[in-house]
C-alpha cells in the first residue's frame, strides 16, 4: 500500500511528538508546586512577555479595531445598521481578535526568542552544565517561563482589548461621524462579562502554548546553528497553528449552543 505508507508514518510521528510534548509539559508544570521556585527567573520572563510585548500588541490591536470599524461600516451601511458597529468591534476584539492577535505576536516575538535562547544553551552545553551543578534545567529554565507566559498574556490581552476598542472609537468619531460618547455608551451596554472572560481564558491558554512550544523546541534543539534555526522556526509555526486550533476549541466550549 504505497499510498498509505506516508500517511501511516505521518500519523506515527504526529502521535509520538504529541506524547513527548505532553510529557514535557507535565514535567514542567509539576515543578510549579515543588520547591525551590526561581522567582527571579519568573519575574524576568513575566516582564519580558507582559511589558516589552505591549508596544507590538497595542499597535496590532489598535489597527485591528480601526480596520474592523471601517469594514463594518462598509457592510452595515447598506442595511442602515451603522449603530451596531460598536457592538461588532467590541465583540470581535474581546472574544477573538484580541487574544488571537496578541498570541500570534507573542509567538513571533517571545516564542522565537525562547527557542533560540534555549537552543543556543543546548548547543553550547550550558544545559548540561546546569545538570552537573545539581540545578534541574526543567525547574530553572522551563517552569518559570511556562508560568510567566500563562500569567502574562491575560493582562496583556486586557490592555490590547482596550486599545482595540479605542481604535474602533477613533474611526467611528473622527471618520464615520459617530457621537463619541454614544459610541462608548453603546459599547459598555453591549459588553458582557462572558465575552471578556472567554478572551482572558484564551489568553492564558495561548500564553502557555507559546512558551511551551518555545521551550520544547529550544530544549530539544539539534546541534549547530542550523539546529537552532530549525528549532526557532518550528516554535513559531507550531505555536501559531495551535493558537488557531485552541481558539476554535475554546470558542466551541464557551459559546456553542
Amino acid at each position: 500500500m504505497p499510498l498509505l505508507s506516508p500517511l501511516g508514518r505521518f500519523a506515527l510521528a504526529f502521535f509520538a511528538t504529541t506524547g513527548r510534548v505532553t510529557l514535557f509539559a507535565l514535567e514542567a508544570v509539576s515543578h510549579w508546586v515543588r520547591p525551590p521556585f526561581y522567582g527571579r527567573q519568573f519575574l524576568r520572563q513575566f516582564i519580558e512577555i507582559a511589558y516589552f510585548s505591549l508596544p507590538v500588541v497595542g499597535l496590532t490591536t489598535l489597527f485591528t479595531g480601526m480596520v474592523l470599524a471601517l469594514q463594518a461600516y462598509t457592510g452595515f451601511s447598506q442595511f442602515n445598521a451603522e449603530s451596531t458597529i460598536s457592538n461588532l468591534v467590541v465583540l470581535a476584539i474581546t472574544r477573538e481578535l484580541g487574544p488571537v492577535m496578541a498570541g500570534l505576536m507573542v509567538a513571533g516575538r517571545v516564542g522565537a526568542a525562547m527557542a533560540a535562547e534555549l537552543g543556543t544553551m543546548r548547543v553550547t552545553e550550558q544545559i548540561d552544565a546546569l545538570e552537573t551543578l545539581s540545578t534541574p534545567p526543567m525547574k530553572y529554565l522551563v517552569a518559570p517561563r511556562l508560568l510567566a507566559g500563562t500569567l502574562a498574556l491575560p493582562p496583556l490581552v486586557a490592555v490590547g482589548d482596550i486599545i482595540g476598542v479605542m481604535g474602533g472609537w477613533l474611526i467611528g468619531e473622527n471618520k464615520l461621524g459617530f457621537n463619541g460618547a454614544a459610541y462608548i455608551q453603546s459599547t459598555m451596554n453591549f459588553l458582557s462579562f462572558d465575552d471578556v472572560l472567554s478572551g482572558l481564558v484564551k489568553a492564558a491558554v495561548f500564553g502557555f502554548t507559546v512558551t511551551l512550544m518555545g521551550c520544547y523546541h529550544g530544549f530539544n534543539s539539534g546541534r549547530g546553528a542550523q539546529g537552532v534555526g530549525q528549532a526557532t522556526t518550528n516554535a513559531v509555526v507550531s505555536s501559531s497553528i495551535l493558537i488557531l486550533v485552541f481558539d476554535y476549541l475554546l470558542t466551541e466550549a464557551f459559546f456553542a449552543k
